[in-house]
Order: C-alpha cells, then structure tokens, then sequence
C-alpha cells in the first residue's frame, strides 16, 4: 500500500494543529487584553501587556472535570503493596482521559542583553493508553482527540492525533542519550543507580527517540513523585519553530500522581553549543525555563475515535516501534536526518497510518516493509 497525496496532506494538517494544540479561552480579561488571557504562571515585572502567551489558536470544546478519585489513584492506596507493585501502579495511574494544559515561561536571563520570550499556553484533551505492560516495562502513548468550537458555537467533528509516548524499565542498564544536531549515544547505567528506579525514555510523535533518564519513585498518602537526573533534550516544536538562538534543553523533569491526575514538572535550562557541540565558551546559557503540564482527569468526554484509531493504525505504530528496536540495537551512537525529501519523519507515517484508517483495513507484511524503508531512510550511515 501506497499513501495518498491526500494522506500525507491530512497528516501535515495534523501536525500544524498538533503544534498550536488548543488555546485557553479566559472568562474575564483585563482592559488591555480583550483578546486573550492574562498569563497566570507570570512574571509580572510590569502592568504592560507584554505577558500575554503565545499557543493555541482555536477554541476547544467544553470538559467535565472528573470530581472522584480516578480508578488509577485508587489502586495505588491499596495497602500491602511491595514498593516494586507501587511503582509500577503509579506509572499504569497515568493512562487515561485528561484535559491537558501546558504552561512555560522563561524565569531567569543570562546574558546582558537577555530578553524574556513571550511565555507558551495551551491545552488539548488526551486519552493515554497503556500500548505494552509487560511486569518490569510499561508503554504509554498519548493520542490527541480534539473536538474545536467553531464560530458559530457549533461542535466540529473529532481530530485524532498521535501524540508523545513514554516507556518506563525497571532497573534499566542503559539509556539512550541526547547529544546535539539529531544524534544519540548509549549511556550505561551503573549498578548502585539503577537498584529500585526506573528509566523513562520519551519519543516524538513519529516513535523517534527524544530523551532518557534515569530516577526513583516516592510514595505517600498525598501523591506519589518520580523525577528525573538532568538530561539534554531536543527543542520542542513550541520552540524550535519560533527560536534558532540556542541548540538544547538541558534540565530535568518530575512526575507527580495525584488523585485527580497527574502534573508533569520540568527545569530547563536554554544551552548554546558551539559547531562541535560543546557549550558555548563565552555564553553557554541564555534562560533557565519553568514548565508545567497538567493532567487532569475528565469525564462524559467521547474518546471513542480514538479507541478506533489504536484498534487499527495502532496496529501500523507497532510495527513502527518494532523497527525502532532494531535500529537502536545496530547503533551504539544513533544519527537521523532531520528530514528527506523535505519531509520530516512524522509526514509519510502519519500519512501511512491514515491511509491505513481510510482503508479500514491493515496488512502487516506491508506495513512493517514500509515503516522499515521509511526510517531506515532517516538514519544516517
């Protein structure tokens, strides 16, 4: 099977609403921001408007917090449970139906010159589903379906889109790494850190890696926290397509369960690297960066195309993580084409996975066959 022009459009359109998600539309603003919400992870310095976000564009439809405690949070305050059952309880506790927000802001400059960047605001609503549980390994992947208001007050009908995944390994003895420029390295981990903790490796939307670290789960009465040792990550899409000033994110990252969701902390720190990829000698840092993502627990929300979309293109995105094994396992030191053909990797997969929704059908033979072509062409030699 071939994708469609058609497909590969589709798939480009999702990428674009994957990147603006959904903006937060305020219920009162200020005098001098009619137009859109007053930041509230701010830094207020001043009564100018130079606050407001940047973000989202459109206007998603209304959600229904859930008010109980999730089934997730519930299974985690069993008592008895081995600290090995609690961890793995609390990483299962993620999946589910979230409205979620993402909030950043740039807290602190380096340099002379340093101007803050317009903070970043935007919210979707996601289904996490738990794609692999094998007892010391768990798979989650996240898929965006979004209903939009339309001007008329009108719902439209549900986009589905295949958002981030993260694989949690217990005891993991070895990482894949961030470097720089599109290249990995394996990192190993030594005996004494890796007793008890577990590694979370997360991947782009195309199941290409993006970073891993390591770190150790805590558990109480009043939420259950993991956080990670400092790592570098590639730039997101909110900055890479606004920012060329500087290479890597450096920072860690805290997972917290709670009993209406789940927050996802982040420090970063903005690194400049010279052509070598080492930090820049005079100015390595610009900013240091806040980051929170909240996911909070809705109900009476239609997630059913999604359950559609993993009963069938799911079948193709195993495939693709298939062949990612494999090239992991071939390369100590990783290196990918950030696009071909000037197509990043996630446009003929998602076109593949959406010719394969229009088909209503999937071929395996084929579809590994093309995920194996597809990727290795994205590997560099």
């Amino acid at each position: 099977m071939q994708t469609t022009t058609k497909a590969l459009l589709v798939a480009a359109l999702f990428a674009v609403a994957a990147a603006r998600v959904l903006s937060y539309t305020p219920a009162a603003a200020p005098e001098c921001d009619r137009a859109g919400a007053r930041y509230i992870f701010s830094w207020p310095l001043s009564d100018e408007c130079a606050d407001r976000p940047r973000g989202g564009t459109s206007r998603g439809a209304p959600v229904t917090p859930d008010s109980e405690p999730h089934p997730g949070w519930l299974a985690l305050q069993q008592p008895g449970l081995s600290k090995f059952e609690r961890d793995r309880r609390a990483i299962l506790a993620m999946a589910g139906p979230y409205k979620a927000s993402f909030d950043f802001l740039e807290t602190v400059g380096f340099g002379k010159d340093f101007e803050r960047d317009k903070p970043y605001q935007s919210w979707g609503t996601e289904y996490i589903y738990v794609v692999e549980d094998r007892d010391t390994f768990i798979s989650l992947q996240h898929l965006m379906v979004m209903y939009f208001q339309q001007d008329d007050g009108s719902i439209s009908e549900p986009m589905v889109m295949k958002h981030w995944r993260q694989d949690w390994t217990y005891q993991d003895d070895e990482l894949l790494v961030f470097d720089h420029r599109d290249q990995w390295h394996r990192q190993a981990v030594s005996r004494r850190q890796r007793k008890g903790g577990w590694s979370q490796a997360v991947f782009q939307v195309d199941d290409s890696p993006r970073y891993e670290s390591f770190g150790h789960w805590r558990h109480n009465g009043s939420f259950s926290t993991w956080i990670s040792a400092t790592t570098r990550r590639p730039l997101p899409r909110r900055e890479f397509s606004v920012r060329d000033d500087y290479q890597v994110l450096e920072g860690y990252n805290r997972h917290t369960v709670t009993r209406t969701g789940w927050v996802q902390e982040e420090e970063n720190w903005k690194l400049v690297l010279d052509p070598s990829g080492q930090p820049d000698a005079v100015q390595p840092y610009l900013s240091k960066e806040e980051g929170l993502a909240r996911y909070r627990r809705i109900s009476g929300f239609d997630f059913t195309p999604g359950d559609r979309y993993m009963a069938l293109a799911g079948k193709f995105w195993t495939d693709v993580r298939a062949q990612w094994r494999e090239v992991f396992a071939r390369h100590k030191t990783l290196r990918l084409h950030a696009s071909v053909d000037n197509q990043p990797l996630f446009v003929p997969l998602f076109g593949y996975a959406q010719q394969v929704m229009e088909d209503g059908a999937y071929d395996s033979d084929k579809g590994r066959a093309f995920a194996r072509r597809t990727i290795e062409a994205y590997v560099k030699k």
